[in-house]
């Protein structure tokens, strides 16, 4: 059984920044691509960004491009997210996926392994 943890969630004030972590167990997931969601207070869970197995690929939404950027450690299971120049509209509950398909989706249904989720609030 796949388990995904995600820590690095925390309060932070507007333009600061945050680490997110995502440690994979149960199985190897370096050949899955990665991805990070999010879930805004009312809102649908959005696709933030995805990362390829090999990490040489990656995609963003508009709204954290620039700003955000996904990485990889395939010899520690991890991935992780860099999130600078935090706004308020960031608040959310992040969420780390796994898609053991190819390829980079979008889709929350396009994942097969997801994390319990850590709060990032950002004060104005």
């Amino acid at each position: 059984q796949v388990q995904l943890v995600e820590s690095g969630g925390g309060l932070v004030q507007t333009g600061g920044s945050l680490r997110l972590s995502c440690a994979a167990s149960g199985r190897t997931l370096s050949r899955a691509t990665m991805a990070w969601f999010r879930q805004r207070p009312g809102k649908e869970r959005e696709f933030v960004t995805g990362i390829s197995s090999s990490g040489a690929m990656n995609d963003y939404a508009d709204s954290v491009k620039d700003r955000f950027t996904i990485s990889r450690d395939n010899a520690k299971t991890a991935v992780y997210l860099q999130m600078n120049s935090l706004q308020p509209e960031d608040t959310a509950v992040y969420y780390c996926a796994a898609r053991t398909l190819g390829g980079i989706v979008r889709s929350t249904t396009g994942y097969d392994y997801w994390g319990q989720g850590t709060q990032v609030s950002v004060s104005s």
